[in-house]
């Protein structure tokens, strides 16, 4: 992948509802990473990069890091399954959620926040894991 003026490094993505990060590489180069929907850790995806990079718009939406790390939790509190304290606290995201809902009401400031809150620390938590295993896309600092 050739320098591109203009772009940089770290980008932050929703391609078609899924979270991507674009890195630089060591050699100026750059990486693709894709959360994966059956582990909700990361898949290098460098094919990618020009459909991103160069569509953006339609089903391509750059993000902020804050809007990022939100989107990354929000797609893993919906696809995955587990137990431990990252799962309880998604089924706590959920429940603000239903609650709201229940009550035919928006979620309130107060409850919006304490979601941004909880997604901040799962994701650490979650990329923390994701290090410790050895996912070389993992990135805990993202979040802080």
């Amino acid at each position: 992948m050739a320098h591109m003026p203009g772009l940089v490094l770290p980008a932050y993505y929703l391609y078609y509802q899924s979270p991507v990060k674009i890195v630089e590489t060591s050699d100026g180069g750059a990486r693709v990473w894709r959360v994966s929907i059956d582990t909700g850790g990361w898949q290098e995806n460098n094919d990618l990069f020009g459909e991103i990079v160069f569509d953006v718009g339609g089903e391509v939406f750059r993000q902020t890091a804050e809007e990022f790390v939100q989107e990354v939790e929000r797609f893993r509190a919906h696809y995955l399954v587990g137990e431990g304290p990252i799962f309880a606290l998604y089924e706590t995201v959920q429940a603000l959620r239903d609650v709201a809902e229940a009550e035919g009401r928006p979620l309130t400031p107060k409850e919006q926040a304490l979601i941004r809150g909880i997604r901040q620390r799962t994701f650490v938590m979650f990329e923390e894991q994701l290090r410790a295993a050895g996912d070389p896309g993992a990135d805990p600092e993202l979040a802080t």
